[in-house]
């Protein structure tokens, strides 16, 4: 963290320094579990940050998952034409005003920005060596009066750098927090899946291409490749983040639940307005 790499200086540092002024500012206002709130509030900064790359991103994914039947159809009707198939998902793409690439940039800009942001918090957490890491921290900050002299690690009562996973010794209690953060990934994978319906209640005035589409749909094998894939990452994903939460610092599930909840609304939001 204290090497001057320029991943370090453009984004560790920075969040860093966000995170301590957060703290600070909590500690002079006297609030109990300035590090918990610290946390939050600067997962909510970088989530504001990240929102309009994020909204373009759900957007996209959302109008794609949206016209799966569609695109299904013309799989069934160019089955054993690969070049025609390619042709007629330009053609619908054109038609329907859909770039399926336009979620991949956004996701590349916004992806190292909350990889730094989980390295500050598990560097703050999972440091065994609390005094060593106050000094560490003491030499990157911006200004003198953001060094630290502890670091409070409390919050409600709860030590956020404990790992669930030692529930054993603080209490099975701590087993909530992974099933917490397992449902809400559950709940926000499932917000993205295809919404369900047919071909006819999502078009009212179809084309001669559209029609020809219907006609096709009842050509479709009951085994959906993609389908499939994506029930299973909606049960893998969760399962996947509960046992992260698991393992890593309550703290980090804490920056996890809140980042989940706020991508949760977004969603909604988003799902809102791709109805219209």
């Amino acid at each position: 963290m204290t090497n001057p790499t320029i991943w370090n200086q453009i984004l560790i540092w920075p969040i860093t320094n966000l995170l301590v002024l957060f703290y600070k500012g909590f500690e002079l206002l006297h609030i109990p579990g300035p590090l918990g709130f610290a946390i939050i509030i600067l997962t909510l900064v970088i989530r504001l940050i990240l929102y309009p790359l994020m909204q373009k991103q759900l957007t996209s994914a959302k109008h794609m998952a949206d016209l799966k039947p569609q695109l299904d159809a013309l799989a069934a009707k160019h089955k054993d034409d690969k070049k025609g198939l390619q042709q007629a998902q330009l053609a619908f793409y054109k038609e329907q005003g859909v770039n399926p690439a336009a979620g991949c940039l956004p996701t590349l800009i916004q992806f190292p920005i909350m990889i730094a942001l989980y390295n500050v918090l598990y560097s703050v957490l999972g440091n065994g060596e609390l005094t060593k890491f106050i000094s560490d921290i003491n030499t990157i900050v911006y200004a003198p009066w953001m060094k630290l002299t502890t670091l409070d690690v409390s919050f409600f009562g709860l030590n956020l750098a404990v790992k669930p996973s030692e529930w054993q010794k603080y209490g099975w209690w701590l087993l909530l927090i992974p099933l917490l953060t397992g449902l809400l990934q559950w709940y926000q994978t499932r917000l993205m899946l295809p919404a369900k319906k047919t071909i006819k209640d999502d078009i009212t005035k179809p084309t001669k291409k559209q029609e020809v589409m219907k006609t096709d749909e009842t050509k479709e094998t009951k085994s959906d490749t993609m389908a499939d894939m994506q029930k299973q990452m909606a049960l893998i994903t969760p399962v996947m983040f509960g046992f992260f939460a698991l393992q890593f610092p309550v703290g980090l599930a804490l920056y996890w639940n809140v980042f989940g909840l706020f991508g949760i609304m977004q969603q909604l939001h988003v799902n809102k307005q791709t109805k219209k």
